[in-house]
């Protein structure tokens, strides 16, 4: 069964269940202006790249004060933690998915929906990538989401292989390390080809390539 690739609201499912109407007026006007200056820094993220990118870039798109900017972010890399929020969301989505449908259809739409922010810019990845190795804050939160992430991934590879999906003779954990391997050495490698091709199809050819060494049965050593 193929999952959908539709695009999602990420921020709204951020949201949870709490409605607008439970929320008071100010937290309710808080939460829509951090919202605005996320989706503005993304677009323009997408666009110009992250380092070519100004605070002053994002409230003039976000049609915010300056001042109001940090408020929400003590620094443009902390914008940053949205998208780790979101990413987060992303697992967990992926994890529901896997316990109601077979290991590899939950997988596959993972790996297309962690970069799905890039919207096809391989400027925005390759500056992200420049960020994440030049910022020990950026570091530090991307390693934590990292971690975090490698915890729903084992239980999505070790629910496959109670099913029979996923062959038993490889740890979940180093599975599930070698599907975030994959699907940033594809992102990285995606941002040097010139012209960039299509990031859809490049995804499906780096997913099925990793979970081909998934599924592989283990070689048999000859004897000498």
């Amino acid at each position: 069964m193929k999952t959908s690739q539709t695009q999602t609201d990420w921020l709204d499912v951020l949201k949870g269940s709490v409605s607008q109407d439970e929320m008071g007026r100010r937290a309710r006007r808080g939460s829509q202006t951090r919202e605005r200056l996320f989706r503005a820094a993304m677009n323009l993220f997408r666009e110009h790249g992250f380092h070519n990118t100004t605070v002053e870039d994002i409230t003039n798109a976000a049609d915010v004060g300056k001042g109001t900017f940090f408020n929400y972010f003590p620094s443009k890399e902390h914008i940053l933690g949205v998208l780790g929020e979101v990413q987060g969301a992303k697992y967990d989505k992926a994890a529901a998915l896997a316990s109601a449908q077979e290991t590899r259809d939950a997988l596959h739409w993972l790996y297309h929906a962690l970069p799905a922010e890039a919207g096809s810019s391989p400027k925005m990845v390759r500056s992200l990538f420049t960020v994440f190795l030049t910022s020990e804050a950026v570091r530090d939160f991307l390693t934590l989401g990292l971690a975090t992430g490698r915890t729903k991934l084992q239980q999505m590879f070790r629910e496959g292989q109670s099913r029979g999906e996923i062959p038993g003779h490889t740890r979940p954990e180093d599975l599930a390390l070698r599907f975030q391997q994959s699907l940033f050495g594809c992102m990285f490698l995606w941002t040097l080809q010139k012209p960039a091709p299509p990031l859809e199809a490049w995804l499906d050819e780096g997913f099925d390539f990793f979970w081909s060494g998934v599924t592989a049965l283990p070689a048999k050593r000859s004897k000498r």
